[in-house]
This record gives structure tokens, sequence and C-alpha cells, in this order.
């Protein structure tokens, strides 16, 4: 059991640990302190439920929709475009610093629908969670469970670790040309994503 568990954690982390659209999301969030703990919950939550799904229902998916894989690929495409032209303006335009209680917050509620859908309209974490996790899953027979069990604490303590830490980068960020370089990064991952799911 803990050789599974393991296995599901060390796959978990590999996977998840890259950055993408949902992880600078989850960074820009723990920068600005704004609703941490919230997006990365729903993160976490999100990952463990599809998981779960992938470990003990994964067949099942790809035979009750068929077409899911060009609806998410085109619609996850649309959105990571629309978000990372949004970050390459306010790279190219924005003059903010990060400090402590300034600025524009975003409402709970609009900061909940943006975490879910970076996590929902990306087609690569249907594949990194619920294809890979899944399939790998079935070679630990009678252990899926635990596999599974290791894989969800990974998605926990990366997005917790990433919301949570990233104020210690808040001194680096506290000049403007820095929030102007990371919605570059944001804007050039977003879009470089976008652009791999069209093509």
């Amino acid at each position: 059991m803990l050789t599974a568990a393991l296995s599901g954690l060390f796959l978990g982390l590999s996977l998840i640990i890259a950055i993408g659209a949902q992880n600078a999301f989850v960074l820009r969030q723990g920068l600005r302190r704004e609703h941490v703990f919230v997006v990365c919950l729903t993160c976490a939550l999100s990952d463990a439920l599809l998981i779960s799904l992938g470990v003990f229902a994964l067949g099942t998916v790809t035979d009750l929709i068929p077409g899911i894989e060009p609806a998410l690929r085109y619609g996850g495409a649309a959105f990571l475009l629309a978000y990372g032209l949004r970050s390459a303006r306010s790279a190219m335009t924005g003059s903010s610093a990060l400090t402590s209680g300034d600025g524009a917050r975003q409402g709970l509620g609009a900061t909940l629908a943006t975490a879910l859908a970076f996590t929902f309209l990306n087609p690569h974490v249907y594949l990194d969670t619920v294809l890979l996790i899944g399939s790998i899953a079935s070679q630990y027979p009678g252990r899926e469970a635990a596999f599974g069990a290791g894989a969800v604490t990974g998605s926990f303590l990366f997005f917790f670790s990433l919301g949570y830490g990233a104020r210690l980068l808040a001194p680096v960020f506290a000049r403007p040309n820095a929030w102007r370089v990371l919605d570059g990064v944001i804007a050039v991952v977003m879009i470089g994503l976008a652009i791999k799911l069209i093509l």
C-alpha cells in the first residue's frame, strides 16, 4: 500500500509542477494575497475529483462521452487565449506594484469562477489526472485507492505550497517591472498552450 501511495504522490507532483495556466493563477493570487485559501482548496479538490474519476471510472467516461476531447480542446483553447491576451496587455501597460492591501480586489465569486475555469476548461488536466493517472493506477491491482490517495495528497501539497509560498516572493513583486514580467510569462504560457491545443 505504501509503495502505491508514494508512487501516486510522486506522479501527481511531477505532473502538476510544470508551469501552466492554473499554476500561474494560483501564484498570482498568492502574491496578491487574495482568496488564497479558497483558490488552493478549489484547485486541490478539483484535482481530487478528477483523479478519483480516473482511478475508479476511466473506461466508463470515454464510453459515455466519446466526443468530449474536441469540445474540451477548442473550448479550453479559447479560454486560455483570451486570458493570455489579457495578461499580455497588462504586461505592456501595467505599472502597478504589489503593496499589501492596495489595488482592486477581485470578488470571491469571480475568483472562484476563474479558478474553476482554469481547472475544468483545460484539456491537459483531463489527460493528466483522468487518463494518465487512471491508467497507471490500474497497474496497482487492489491498491488503486492508495495510488489515487497519494496523487491527491500531491495536489494538496503543491497547491497550498504554491499559494502560500508565493508570499516569500512579495518583496520582489513590490517593483512594477516584476509584475510586468510575470504577466508576460503568464501570457506566453497561456497563448502557447492555446496554440498547442488548436494545432
